[in-house]
C-alpha cells in the first residue's frame, strides 16, 4: 500500500476511534431525567391535588401495599355541579322547559294545569315553586312517546343549539376543566370511570361519551319506565312517563351495586344527593378516596352550599373530614373553571 493510502488509513482510523470513544464516553455521562408533564395542570398545588396524585399513584403501583387490579379500579363522579354547570337551574330542567312549550299545542290541558302554566307563560319561579313532585312531572312529559334513539335526537338537537344566559356558551362547554383532567389522568392509569346522576340517565347519554370520553354503558341516572310495542311493523322501545328508579341519595349506591356489581374505590360529588355515595364507596377495604366540589367561587362561577335549593351541601360539609373526604374548593384548588371559549 502507497504511503499516502496508508497514512490515510490511519487517519480514518483514528477519526473513527475518536467517535468511538466520544460515544462511550456519552453513554457514561450522568442522565437527566425528562420532566413529567402534570397531569393536572389546571389545579393548583395543594393538599387535595397531592391527595389525588398519591392515591392514584398508591393503587396503580404493581407490587404495592396499596396495589388495585385495574379490573377493580372503579372511579363513580356525579354530573350536575361536579363535572358541569348546574346553579341556577340544572342544565337538564332548562331542556325540560324549552321541551314543553315546544309541545304545548299539542297539550291545550296545560294551559291551565300546574306547574305546565308557568313553565308556558315563562314564569320559571313559579315553576320551581312546584317542587320534587311537579318538577318530575314536567321531565317524564317533556321526555316521553320517543325511543330512547329518537329521544337522543332531540336532545343532540337542542344542546347544540343552546347557550347558558350568563356565559353565552354552549353547555357542553361548560365542563369544568379541572375535572376533565382528571377523567383523562385516571383512565390512563386503567380506571373505568362513570357517571352516577340524579340526571335521567337518557338525557345524558345523548352526550356522555362526546364531552367526557364516558359511553352510554358507563353512565347510570334516574331511568323512566320502558315498554316494548310494534310501531308501523316495527319493534320499538318507547319512554313512558312514569319514573323507574331515582338514582339520587340512598338510591345511588344501589344503582351502583345493580349496574357495575363492584364497590367503587373512588367517588366524587357536590351535594348532599351524593353522600351516601361517598359513604359506601369510602366504607370498603383498602384504599379509597372521596372528594367533593365546593361551589366558593362567586366571581368564576357560584357560591352556593347549605341554604341553596340547588346542589345543597350541608351533611357534606359538617363530615366530611370525620369521614376522610377531601373538600375541593373551586376558588383556592382550581386555576380554572371551564376551559377558555373556543
Amino acid at each position: 500500500m502507497p504511503f499516502a493510502g496508508f497514512q490515510g488509513l490511519i487517519d480514518r482510523r483514528g477519526w473513527l476511534a475518536a467517535v468511538v470513544l466520544s460515544t462511550l464516553l456519552g453513554a457514561c455521562a450522568p442522565m437527566v431525567p425528562a420532566p413529567v408533564a402534570d397531569p393536572l395542570p389546571s389545579w393548583n398545588e395543594g393538599a387535595n391535588k397531592q391527595r389525588i396524585v398519591e392515591f392514584v399513584r398508591a393503587v396503580s403501583t404493581e407490587g404495592g401495599t396499596d396495589f388495585v387490579p385495574a379490573a377493580e379500579r372503579i372511579a363513580v363522579f356525579d354530573n350536575d355541579g361536579t363535572l358541569w354547570l348546574e346553579y341556577p337551574m340544572y342544565t337538564q330542567l332548562r331542556f325540560v322547559f324549552d321541551r314543553i312549550r315546544e309541545l304545548a299545542p299539542l297539550h291545550p290541558e296545560w294551559k291551565n294545569k300546574e306547574p305546565f302554566k308557568s313553565v308556558i307563560a315563562g314564569d320559571i319561579k313559579g315553576a320551581m315553586a312546584s317542587g320534587s313532585k311537579g318538577l318530575f312531572e314536567l321531565v317524564l312529559a317533556a321526555q316521553s312517546g320517543a325511543s330512547p334513539t329518537e329521544f337522543e335526537a332531540i336532545v343532540k338537537q337542542w344542546i347544540q343549539a343552546s347557550k347558558d344566559p350568563r356565559f353565552q356558551r354552549p353547555y357542553t362547554e361548560l365542563t369544568y376543566q379541572p375535572m376533565q383532567e382528571l377523567l383523562r389522568y385516571l383512565r390512563a392509569n386503567r380506571f373505568k370511570t362513570y357517571i352516577v346522576s340524579g340526571g335521567t340517565v337518557d338525557f345524558m347519554r345523548a352526550f356522555a361519551d362526546p364531552v367526557y370520553g364516558i359511553p352510554s354503558e358507563q353512565v347510570i341516572g334516574s331511568r323512566q319506565k320502558l315498554a316494548f310495542e310494534i310501531r308501523d311493523g316495527q319493534p320499538i322501545v318507547k319512554m313512558l312517563p312514569a319514573l323507574d328508579f331515582n338514582d339520587d341519595k340512598e338510591g345511588k349506591p344501589i344503582a351502583i351495586a345493580q349496574v357495575i356489581g363492584k364497590r367503587p374505590i373512588a367517588a366524587f360529588g357536590n351535594s348532599d344527593g351524593d353522600f351516601q355515595m361517598l359513604q359506601w364507596t369510602t366504607a370498603g377495604a383498602g384504599k379509597r378516596l372521596g372528594m367533593i366540589v365546593h361551589h366558593d367561587d362567586a366571581a368564576r362561577e357560584y357560591a352556593y352550599d347549605r341554604d341553596s335549593s340547588i346542589g345543597k351541601l350541608a351533611e357534606g360539609l359538617d363530615q366530611y373530614q370525620a369521614k376522610g373526604w377531601g373538600l375541593i374548593s373551586m376558588k383556592k384548588d382550581w386555576k380554572l373553571i371551564f376551559a377558555p371559549a373556543k
